[in-house]
């Protein structure tokens, strides 16, 4: 996190008097469940200790003037109501404002220093833990009296309608309700949602960013929606209230196999299968087992790899490393896919030799430097 001292710093020296106040909110990792979420099933997401922190206070304005310290200082002011900044790390406070707005809330103007050390590019959805940092910060002075789920609602919309990115709400929401020692077992169609415990003792959570940048992502993954779409419209003649991969068994899907496109029944096999390799991660870990959520995890990435395609031969090597490393439980590529990073459960005795292995087969391999990320689950967002 960084420094509160420098943010109140940076915030004096720009803005002159006023005691500002401190506001952050957590980027998330994703411990299993992957492309369940717009297939209407769970997901089981953490809040970690990388997070975008801000300080502000209101001006009795309609302005809004913004310092992003990660951005080299960038200064960028807008009028509350006026056209959308052309800066996008901008338009994030925009979009949140506008959302809050259309919600009937008065939003006033501000003064606001923020930076964060959530890893750009890695996957952890750093604009996610900005929409929540911003979201809790507004709502709290200002006395807006959004709830929680509600905050996560208007940072998924500010993606949506101000930059132009079709997110579900596992970040957003995973940001807010995020609690030191718990993952949250999210529902994605009611968004009911269950805290786990998640405290494994000796062991570590740690991401290696393969540093590929997800090319294919966007294209490939409104093919695979298409394709789990295909399965549901097959399985819907016969099972009239099925409307999402989320209401359909293993059993039924095998049923129907001779009229679903092979590639699109392997697809729909692999949500099917997630979803239920959640639930058993959730149960393996209220027992404290973590070495079955690791068997999991390997699962889940072989099923990312072969059956939904969305792998590449960085992310795979990473993980066939993993396997030779007795003290690594668990490792699987994390995301969209195509790239990014690969999460894994490493004993903490293994977890340099681990590190080390990686770093240097990879360099050889593909002549460029892994990013190593270590992480703990931590709490969402919150005033400090």
């Amino acid at each position: 996190m960084i420094d509160n001292n420098i943010l109140k710093e940076k915030f004096q020296s720009y803005f002159g008097e006023g005691e500002p106040r401190l506001f952050t909110a957590p980027g998330r990792i994703n411990i299993i469940g992957e492309h369940t979420d717009y297939n209407g099933g769970f997901v089981l997401p953490g809040a970690v200790d990388k997070a975008i922190t801000m300080a502000i206070l209101p001006n009795h304005t309609d302005i809004v003037n913004l310092i992003s310290i990660d951005h080299d200082c960038a200064a960028v002011f807008f009028r509350i109501g006026g056209p959308q900044p052309k800066e996008q790390w901008a338009s994030y406070f925009y979009g949140v404002i506008e959302e809050m707005r259309k919600r009937g809330a008065t939003v006033g103007g501000f003064n606001a220093v923020f930076g964060g050390d959530v890893p750009l590019g890695a996957g952890m959805s750093s604009s996610a833990a900005l929409e929540s940092c911003i979201g809790t910060a507004l709502n709290a002075i200002y006395s807006l009296k959004f709830t929680r789920e509600e905050l996560a609602k208007i940072g998924q919309m500010t993606e949506h309608n101000y930059i132009g990115v079709r997110c579900g709400i596992m970040d957003q929401f995973a940001s807010i309700f995020g609690q030191k020692g718990h993952v949250v077992r999210l529902d994605c169609r009611s968004l009911e949602y269950q805290l786990v415990p998640f405290k494994p003792k000796g062991i570590e959570i740690v991401l290696i960013d393969t540093m590929v940048k997800h090319l294919l992502a966007s294209s490939e993954y409104n093919v695979r929606r298409a394709q789990c779409e295909e399965g549901v419209s097959v399985i819907k003649k016969y099972l009239p209230n099925v409307e999402l991969l989320r209401d359909v068994t293993m059993e039924e899907l095998e049923a129907h196999r001779a009229e679903i496109d092979p590639v699109s029944f392997r697809r729909c096999a692999f949500v099917v299968s997630e979803n239920q390799r959640l639930m058993d991660a959730c149960a393996a870990m209220e027992k404290g087992d973590f070495e079955e959520v690791g068997r999991l995890i390997y699962a889940t990435h072989d099923g990312l790899s072969k059956e939904y395609g969305v792998s590449c031969a960085e992310l795979d090597f990473i993980v066939d490393i993993a396997r030779e490393h007795k003290e690594v439980l668990g490792a699987r590529m994390m995301g969209g896919g195509f790239g990014g990073c690969v999460i894994a459960l490493v004993k903490k005795e293994g977890v340099a030799a681990y590190i080390e292995d990686v770093k240097k087969r990879y360099q050889v391999k593909f002549d460029k430097d892994p990013r190593v990320i270590e992480v703990e689950i931590s709490d969402g967002a919150r005033e400090i």
